[in-house]
C-alpha cells in the first residue's frame, strides 16, 4: 500500500514540477525569486520534522500519514488559485508540513519492517514507485500546462486525494508501537546515531542529495532547459528524462547495495551526480542537454538505497527512531531549500553553467565523508531471528 501510494503521489508531484518556477515567474519575478517557491516547500518540511516524528509516536503512523496527504492536498488547490506571489509562496510552503507528516510515517514504517539484507531493495521499491509516477508526472504536466499553469495544481490536488483513499481503507492497523505484552526498547536519540560515522556521512549525503536531486533539479534544471530550447515542453522532457536515469539505476541499485555494500554505491552514485550537473551547464543543444539530464538521474538512484539503508542499519529493527529518520530527513530538505536559492542567485548573476558547476562541487564535497565511514551491511550471521 505504501508504494501504491507514493506511485500515485509521485505522479501528482511530477505534474506541478515542471511548471510551478514558471507559474511562479508569471508574478514578475526572478530565478531566484522562483526558485524560494520550490525552497519553502523544503523550508516547511525542514522546521515541521521533529513534530511530526512526535506526532508519529503520539497518534501513529496511519492517522498522521492520512492527515498529511490531505494538508498537501488542500494547499496544492490553494496555490492554484493563488493572486500574488506571496500567496503563492505562503500555500506552497504549508504544503511542506503534510508532506513531513506522511513521509516520517512512510519511512518509519520502512524501516521497522524491511528486514537487514533486504534493505536496500526495500528502498528502491519504494523509491522506484516515485520515480517511476515522477518519470509520468513532468510529461503530463507538461501537456496539461497548455491548459493554463493553474490546471496542474488541481488535478494534483485530486491525485492526493486519490492517495488518501487508497491507504485509508487498505492499510489499516499499521503501527510502529509493539503489542503491550512485548518488551519495549527506548527509541534512538539523535546524539547516539551522530556517534557512528556511516550515519554522519548519511547527513552529508543527504545534504548534497536534496540540493541536487529535490532543489536544484526541480528548480532550476527546467529554467535552464527553456533557456537552453525556447518551448516549454522541454522543462517536462528535461525532468521526465532525469526520472527515468534514476528509475533504471534503482532496479540494481538496491541488489548491490544488498551484496556489495551500501558505501561503494553512495560513492559511485555522487561522482555520477557531480559529473551530469558539472557538465550540464555546458550543454548548448537540446540532445545533450536531455543525456546530461538522464545522466544526473542515474546518480540520484545510486545515491539513495544505499544511504537509506545505512540510516535504516544504524537504526536496526529493534527500537524506533522517529528523531534519527526526522535528522535524516531534515538534512535533505536542508539542501533543498539552500541549494535552489544560492544557484538561482548565481544563475542570476554569472549564469547558469556556474550556477550547475556549484551544484557538482557540493556532490563531490559530500563524498569525502563515505571514503572514512565503515560499511553497516550486516553479515548473514547478524541478522535477528524472524
Amino acid at each position: 500500500m505504501l508504494i501504491g501510494a507514493a506511485f500515485v503521489i509521485a505522479i501528482g508531484f511530477g505534474l506541478i514540477a515542471p511548471v510551478l518556477p514558471a507559474y511562479a515567474r508569471t508574478f514578475d519575478v526572478g530565478v531566484a525569486a522562483a526558485s524560494v517557491v520550490v525552497s519553502a516547500f523544503a523550508f516547511f518540511r525542514l522546521v515541521f520534522a521533529p513534530a511530526g516524528g512526535a506526532l508519529v509516536s503520539r497518534l501513529g503512523e496511519r492517522p498522521v500519514y492520512l492527515t498529511g496527504l490531505l494538508v498537501v492536498a488542500a494547499s496544492s488547490l490553494a496555490t492554484a488559485f493563488a493572486q500574488s506571489y506571496w500567496q503563492l509562496l505562503v500555500f506552497r510552503g504549508l504544503g511542506g508540513l503534510g508532506s513531513t507528516m506522511f513521509t516520517v510515517s512512510a519511512m518509519a514504517l520502512l524501516v521497522r519492517l524491511a528486514p537487514p539484507s533486504i534493505r536496500g531493495r526495500v528502498s528502491s521499491a519504494y523509491a522506484s514507485a516515485f520515480l517511476v509516477g515522477g518519470m509520468l508526472g513532468p510529461v503530463l504536466g507538461g501537456l496539461l500546462a497548455s491548459l493554463g499553469l493553474r490546471v496542474p495544481f488541481v488535478v494534483y490536488a485530486g491525485a492526493l486525494v486519490v492517495a488518501v483513499v487508497v491507504v485509508g481503507t487498505r492499510l489499516s492497523g499499521a503501527r510502529l508501537r509493539p503489542a503491550a505484552d512485548q518488551p519495549q526498547r527506548p527509541p534512538m536519540p539523535v546524539r547516539e546515531a551522530m556517534a557512528h560515522p556511516a550515519y554522519r556521512a548519511a547527513l552529508a549525503s543527504g545534504f548534497a542529495n536534496g540540493w541536487c536531486n529535490f532543489g536544484v533539479r526541480v528548480a532550476v534544471l527546467p529554467q535552464f532547459a527553456i533557456t537552453v530550447y525556447d518551448r516549454p515542453w522541454v522543462a517536462g522532457a528535461a525532468l521526465g528524462v532525469a526520472a527515468v536515469g534514476t528509475a533504471l539505476s534503482l532496479q540494481v541499485a538496491g541488489r548491490v547495495a544488498d551484496s556489495l555494500g551500501r558505501r561503494p554505491l553512495v560513492i559511485f552514485g555522487l561522482a555520477v551526480t557531480a559529473l551530469g550537473f558539472g557538465l550540464l551547464g555546458l550543454a548548448d543543444d537540446l540532445v545533450v542537454l536531455l543525456v546530461l539530464s538522464a545522466v544526473s538521474g542515474l546518480g540520484a538512484g545510486l545515491v539513495n538505497p544505499g544511504q537509506q539503508a545505512a540510516v535504516a542499519d544504524v537504526v536496526g529493527n529493534e527500537r524506533g527512531g522517529g528523531k534519527v529518520l526526522a535528522a535524516f530527513q531534515m538534512a535533505q530538505d536542508s539542501g533543498a531549500i539552500v541549494g535552489p536559492i544560492l544557484v538561482g542567485v548565481i544563475a542570476d548573476q554569472a549564469g547558469f553553467g556556474w550556477a550547475l558547476a556549484t551544484t557538482a562541487l557540493v556532490s563531490l564535497v559530500a563524498l569525502l565523508p563515505w571514503l572514512g565511514a565503515p560499511e553497516t551491511l550486516p553479515e548473514p550471521a547478524d541478522e535477528p531471528a524472524r
